[in-house]
């Protein structure tokens, strides 16, 4: 017998329900709302804007397609162009750098030749006698040779060839000829060293070094070609002695180069590679020149021999410099050697390696400068096409005059572009034109894109207010009446006609439109009245922000609710919602329909008030839903004028308020019409009779009824009907009963509790305190930057922190706050706050379920609940200090304007800038009551408490719960927490004051106390202080510290009262649990007076004498803007109130006492006799 109105509409819904949560639900939701609003709007605007747009595409491509194919073509031109200048350029430079290079070569080696046959010439005018000859004037005709050839760093000697039988006679010629040759050079070169000297450096005969042997001079026996005279340096840096009668022929690549050059007769060059060491290691590629020098001066005669040779070393590097011009930019230059090179770790060692790789080497050249590369070739394959080669030394030579085994060197030199002489070449010109040209091409779209927006501009401005409306109309109105009025108004014929307020305000008051009003009857609906039970009193309690949060979730929840349902949400009413099921579309079952979705909302309501009591804290889970349904026909329609909307009319809509209104909390009542309905559909067991008939205004006595629960037992009697009145939702299994099955499901996945649900009252708030000083510890970390270090080495003063006093003890009259440094305030304000981590929650949340364990439950007012009701006041102060209005003189003006908070922290006395110090006030709401025993101070010093006696029997309770919640939070286990509230043992010192301070102000009992906050008050706000402030004056920081401390205490002391000062509801409740805990105390003999006689005129004296000037002072110390109003406000509202209603309410509360202690004698005795049975 389950309900199936509406099923199919439910099914073709199901795609916009997720059942994977509550955000994927009211995405569906709003989607399909947004859906359904659009569709008629779409269609319209695309059925007009698909040609223009076609158009505009076209126009658009072909202006794309020209830009992009134009601009291509001019990049491609200039870039062309520009590789041709640089092609042309770069020939003609290689062309001149190869000319050059061949020249010089060719100068060379004629210049050798020259030099050759000055030596043959002057041996043979001297009558020297072969190898015994010695070339005059030897360093300046060398250095003449070098500067001509563009070598002048190059190395010379003159090497003789010596037979072995000439070797003895050459001792005696280096003795004879070598000085006077020294002499020569000492003169020329202007050194400062004797011939004597270089001769003791000399060795006289033919030598070589023995490797193999220590470096030991050898004498040479064979065929020698020895060092005669060498130019520029005469000295081996190595073993410091001259150059003189050093064997060439014992080194391997000299040896090689002299037989070739014997054998050819000719000229021949080495190519090698040396490492030198100067300052530090370099490498050179250097070669070694041999040119013969012949006893005749006749160089080509056929029976010419060979008598010596002139033996040059130069490096490449210093050869290609200093004879290009400046245009001759990067540019790499490859020299080739056609045989293989040799590698010699230093040009004096005599140890050489044949490589076997080919001689190739790589430069450089920018002007004047010759880069060496490397010994590879450097040059980049992508300029191969380019390249420029030439011969660059050839020697001509018959190859069958070459020694077996002798290779003759052949070099060829290979001229490469570089990428920079390349991009040297590319200039901007191919941008500047291609942008000229795509500029032009934008310029066109440009204009024909502002024509566009002209001609277009009117389009859209009407499009988008139309689109504007039409979304609003949508939120007004049902679809269905919706396409009636624009059907309407199509109709009238009136372009300028509004159907909706078609009359003018200066119209004659009787005058009737021609237009008739949309008005239609409904005879089959049942309408739905929900209320919030308990919302005002708890509203008033509230920040605004945390009204509206729970407003929009539940009127949200309830809208996904009356989607799945079919139902339409009429109206929201403050906290009444209406809904309405079989209109403006008619559904049969609209009975069902409604029944079903008031049932969904009232289990809705709960789940939703559990789940935010952790976010809007205490009380939240105490709200409930009370609905009343009726059924019957209604006028419905849109009444026009302002603000016209749809609307419902007729007794049907009074009979279902009066059924609401006369309910109660998580019930629903309806009347005998919808019960008939009911019954007709044969869900009869569904409803329960009210126990007694309901006086309805306007219509008498009626007969009303309980919607039972979607798993509650039928009733079988009229006692059980009557007890289901009070517990209306309890869950059952029934047989028959209707229930949600239709919705697969998705409704409990609607709103995702988190576990909420299995929690009970008192870990709701304790996850909602842990929330709140999480939030607050946040702060402190982000103030220092987000740094957080041990604080272990603060263990000896935490230990020592009391230092043997008494918690009163330690009491100070004023604080010492802390200064905001620079902008701190406004930083904190901007700035995200850091995260402090899953552990520090963790052990918050434990260290608070400690505290509320420490509450005695069975105080009905110093409980944790209450506790935590002081918490929430402290905090909504708190915020109103931050959130200042007109009245603390700082004014935000609106949510894009922000407060400059260093001048707040300064109106606040400090308060605002120092998170410590508001974490500080809120915990010690929390804690301030912790163990309290539900008896005031003067009855614990009367019985003689230990606890009296400790502290010295003053302020027993407040000084108990200080202890004991403070060597909780010194435990090991909440050192994160710690870590958090202080980093210095300054910081703990304040910590500690703040909370001593705090808790202390809510003894109000205590006198000495009470007469030293009154003389600090009179010092800090008196009227003379107030006007030398406002004056200009400024205050010391010993004042704003004394107002700060004053403002602390007054902070706590209303919050510890706030009930008195909020809506009568809540005042009422919390006085009468206070009612009855003294009452408690009385009669179990802990308290000689009986409450209730001087309950009420104690309670107008309470007001009188505290509660108000306290409000008042709130008002006056000036820092809590709106809140002080609004405390005072309630204050004298509910002392008026309590004359009214007290002495009726007094008795009230003795009767609910007796008459909850007799019911708890009831179940005492039920589970004593249920144990003794077997």
């Amino acid at each position: 017998a389950e309900f199936s109105t509406s099923g199919q509409t439910q099914g073709n819904m199901s795609s916009y329900v997720s059942e994977s949560g509550f955000d994927s639900s009211s995405d569906g939701y709003n989607h399909k709302r947004k859906l359904d609003s659009s569709i008629r709007d779409q269609d319209v605007a695309k059925r007009e804007q698909k040609a223009v747009n076609r158009s505009k595409l076209l126009v658009a491509s072909f202006l794309l397609l020209a830009a992009c194919a134009t601009v291509a073509a001019t990049y491609i031109y200039i870039e062309q162009r520009d590789r041709n200048v640089f092609e042309d350029e770069f020939h003609s430079l290689a062309t001149e750098i190869d000319i050059v290079t061949r020249q010089k070569t060719d100068q060379l080696f004629n210049a050798l030749n020259s030099f050759s046959i000055g030596v043959s010439s002057e041996a043979k005018a001297t009558n020297q006698q072969w190898p015994f000859v010695s070339i005059s004037d030897w360093s300046a005709k060398a250095q003449s040779l070098g500067e001509l050839v563009g070598v002048p760093e190059a190395t010379m000697a003159f090497c003789p060839v010596v037979d072995p039988a000439s070797i003895d006679q050459w001792l005696l010629h280096t003795n004879e000829d070598a000085p006077v040759y020294y002499q020569d050079r000492i003169d020329s070169a202007g050194w400062n060293t004797t011939a004597a000297e270089l001769m003791g450096k000399t060795t006289p005969f033919i030598h070589y070094y023995d490797l193999e042997n220590a470096n030991k001079f050898m004498l040479s026996q064979e065929t020698a070609l020895p060092i005669w005279q060498v130019y520029p340096s005469m000295i081996e840096p190595t073993s410091q002695r001259t150059y003189t009668n050093y064997d060439l022929m014992s080194v391997k690549q000299f040896s090689e180069l002299f037989y070739l050059t014997n054998a050819t007769l000719n000229p021949t060059i080495g190519f090698s590679d040396m490492m030198i060491e100067e300052s530090e290691v370099r490498p050179l590629v250097t070669s070694q020149i041999m040119q013969p020098v012949f006893k005749t001066t006749d160089t080509r005669a056929e029976d010419r021999e060979m008598a010596g040779l002139i033996y040059l070393t130069m490096e490449w590097t210093t050869y290609f410099e200093n004879f290009f011009t400046e245009e001759t930019d990067a540019i790499t230059l490859v020299l080739r050697n056609t045989c293989p090179r040799y590698n010699v770790l230093d040009e004096h060692d005599e140890q050489q390696i044949v490589s076997e790789e080919e001689g190739v080497v790589s430069y450089e050249i920018n002007g004047p400068e010759a880069t060496f590369l490397g010994e590879y070739d450097a040059h980049s394959p992508k300029y191969d096409a380019l390249e420029l080669t030439s011969i660059l030394v050839d020697p001509d030579v018959d190859s069958s005059a070459i020694p077996s085994g002798q290779c003759l060197t052949k070099i060829s030199l290979h001229l490469y572009p570089t990428e920079k002489f390349e991009e040297s070449f590319y200039t901007l010109k191919r941008y500047i034109y291609a942008g000229v040209v795509l500029a032009i091409f934008v310029f066109t779209s440009l204009v024909f894109l502002l024509y566009d927006y002209f001609v277009g501009k009117r389009q859209r401005k009407v499009m988008d207010r139309i689109m504007m409306q039409d979304q609003i109309v949508a939120h007004v109105f049902p679809t269905a009446i919706r396409e009636r009025l624009y059907d309407g108004m199509g109709k009238s014929g009136n372009g300028d006609g509004n159907f909706i307020d078609p009359l003018d305000i200066n119209d004659e008051p009787d005058k009737v439109s021609s237009v008739a009003p949309m008005a239609d009857l409904f005879p089959n609906t049942t309408i739905i009245f929900a209320d919030i039970v308990g919302f005002t009193a708890w509203s008033s309690a509230r920040e605004p922000q945390q009204v509206f949060t729970l407003l929009e979730t539940i009127y949200a929840a309830f809208d996904r609710v009356a989607y799945r349902h079919n139902v339409f949400k009429v109206e929201t009413v403050g906290d009444s919602y209406v809904a309405a099921a079989g209109l403006p579309e008619p559904m049969e079952e609209h009975a069902v329909a409604a029944c079903k979705f008031a049932r969904d909302c009232v289990k809705k309501m709960k789940e939703i008030t559990l789940k935010l009591e952790v976010s809007l804290g205490p009380d939240t889970s105490d709200l409930r839903l009370r609905v009343g349904i009726h059924s019957g026909q209604v006028t419905a329609g849109v009444l026009r004028g302002e603000r016209s909307r749809f609307q419902l009319f007729g007794d049907t809509m009074n009979t279902a308020a009066r059924m609401e209104s006369t309910g109660r909390p998580s019930s629903i009542q309806i009347s005998q019409t919808t019960a008939d309905l009911l019954k007709e559909g044969g869900f009869a067991n569904m409803i329960i009779p009210r126990g007694q008939k309901t006086l309805v205004k306007g219509k008498g006595e009626m007969q009303t009824y309980w919607l039972r629960s979607s798993h509650s037992k039928r009733a079988k009697s009229k006692d059980t009907a009557n007890r289901i009145e009070s517990t209306i939702f309890e869950e059952e299994t029934a047989e028959g009963s209707f229930s949600s099955s239709d919705d697969n499901g998705a409704e409990s996945d609607l709103f995702d509790m988190n576990g909420v649900e299995s929690m009970n009252k008192t870990e709701r708030l304790v996850e909602w305190n842990v929330e709140v000083l999480s939030s607050l510890l946040q702060q402190i970390v982000t103030s220092r930057g987000g740094s957080r270090k041990s604080i272990k080495p603060l263990r000896a003063v935490e230990s020592n922190i009391r230092s043997g006093q008494t918690i009163l003890e330690e009491f100070v009259p004023i604080i010492q706050l802390k200064r905001p440094e620079g902008d701190l305030p406004n930083r904190l304000q901007r700035s995200n706050s850091m995260e402090v981590g899953d552990d520090v929650k963790s052990e918050l949340r434990s260290f608070l379920s400690e505290i509320a364990a420490m509450y005695t439950d069975s105080n009905p007012f110093h409980n944790f609940e209450h506790a935590s009701h002081v918490t929430a006041s402290v905090k909504k102060l708190l915020k109103r200090i931050v959130n200042v209005d007109t009245g603390n003189g700082l004014t935000q003006q609106n949510a894009n304007t922000e407060v400059n908070m260093v001048d707040l922290a300064g109106h606040s006395y400090g308060i605002t800038s120092d998170p410590l110090t508001q974490f500080a006030v809120v915990f010690s709401a929390i804690i301030h009551d912790a163990d309290h025993p539900g008896v005031p101070n003067a009855q614990l010093v009367k019985e003689g408490a230990p606890n009296a006696e400790l502290y010295k029997n003053k302020s027993v309770a407040e000084q108990n719960s200080v202890d004991i919640a403070w060597n909780l939070l010194m435990k090991e286990e909440y050192e994160s927490v710690r870590g958090c509230i202080y980093q210095t043992a300054e910081e703990l010192r304040r910590f500690r004051q703040l909370v001593v301070n705090t808790v202390m102000a809510t003894d109000i009992v205590d006198k000495e106390l009470q007469a030293l906050r009154k003389k600090r008050w009179e010092t800090a706000f008196s009227e003379k202080v107030q006007q030398a402030t406002s004056s200009g004056g400024e205050e010391s920081e010993e004042s704003e510290d004394r107002k700060a401390t004053i403002v602390i205490e007054h902070l706590i002391q209303a919050s510890d009262v706030a009930h008195t000062m909020q809506h009568w509801y809540i005042y009422k409740s919390w006085n009468e649990k206070f009612f009855c805990e003294c009452y408690k105390a009385y009669k179990s003999g802990r308290s000689d007076v009986d409450p209730s006689i001087n309950w009420y005129k104690g309670e107008i004296g309470f007001f009188d004498f505290y509660v108000i000037p306290l409000a008042k002072k709130l008002d006056n110390c000036g820092v809590f803007g709106v809140s002080s109003h609004e405390y005072l406000n309630y204050a004298t509202e509910n002392r008026g109130e309590w004359i009214r209603e007290g002495e009726r309410l007094v008795k009230e509360f003795l009767e609910n006492y007796n008459k909850s202690v007799v019911e708890e004698s009831l179940v005492n005795n039920n589970k004593s006799e249920g144990k003794e049975k077997p």
